[in-house]
């Protein structure tokens, strides 16, 4: 289940429909310099998983990034008590159930040596119910130059079903890294959003690896360049 994408670094996959289309979701894994794992964006636990976990080391960080992607972050924390819960401040305030022990600050310090942060500012979804904020945190991993994004990138394939490839083709993040038709209706105010991808171009990465699509191994922050400046209508 787990895959190896780089050293100290793994994802694992399970399938997610959305709006009917099977976009896949993803998992990532890093294990810091400590020997302990960082899990970004959990997906459903099994026996299986949590065997794979125990030959890499001590899952001791357990990250829900955005307001969305919690569903199996407390399964996680219950077969590692241990943990720390970490997620969004609204996230905290939308699921008051959920057991976090840590609100990701905004701040230029992070928790996990090797794992720079940063708040992707103004970013909405269209959800069931609308435009939603989707309150994100997206991740750099220093040592294998890689961006781990969730939700404010995509970029699909001929891998996925033919629906999910022409749908993605015609919202603009078929084989190329951008966000979809659907943030970009929903993001109206492009100024924090802006911002937030100026610093994320700071970054120097190459892979990126975002919750549904395919990895980018090469030239993702050409990639995301482009993405965002088709995005906000002028260049970054």
């Amino acid at each position: 289940m787990l895959r190896a994408i780089d050293t100290d670094l793994w994802v694992a996959e399970q399938p997610l429909r959305y709006f009917g289309l099977s976009i896949g979701t993803r998992m990532t894994v890093i294990r810091l310099a400590s020997h302990e794992l960082v899990v970004i964006s959990p997906i459903q636990i099994s026996e299986a998983l949590v065997g794979e976990l125990s030959e890499l080391g001590p899952v001791s960080h357990i990250i829900a990034p955005n307001l969305y992607h919690y569903l199996f972050a407390a399964d996680f924390k219950a077969a590692y008590p241990n943990a720390t819960f970490w997620a969004t401040s609204m996230l905290r305030a939308k699921k008051p159930e959920l057991a976090i022990d840590q609100v990701i600050e905004d701040d230029s310090s992070s928790p996990w040596e090797g794992i720079e942060c940063l708040f992707f500012d103004g970013f909405k979804t269209l959800g069931p119910k609308g435009p939603d904020l989707l309150d994100e945190w997206v991740f750099f991993h220093i040592a294998s130059r890689t961006l781990i994004l969730t939700d404010t990138a995509f970029c699909f394939d001929a891998s996925f079903p033919l629906l999910t490839q022409l749908v993605t083709k015609v919202g603009g993040s078929y084989k190329s890294l951008s966000p979809s038709l659907l943030e970009r209706i929903a993001t109206t105010d492009k100024e924090p959003v802006k911002a937030s991808a100026q610093q994320v171009l700071h970054w120097d990465f190459d892979r990126v690896v975002m919750a549904h699509g395919s990895i980018v191994e090469r030239g993702g922050k050409q990639q995301f360049q482009r993405g965002y400046e088709q995005f906000l209508g002028h260049s970054l």
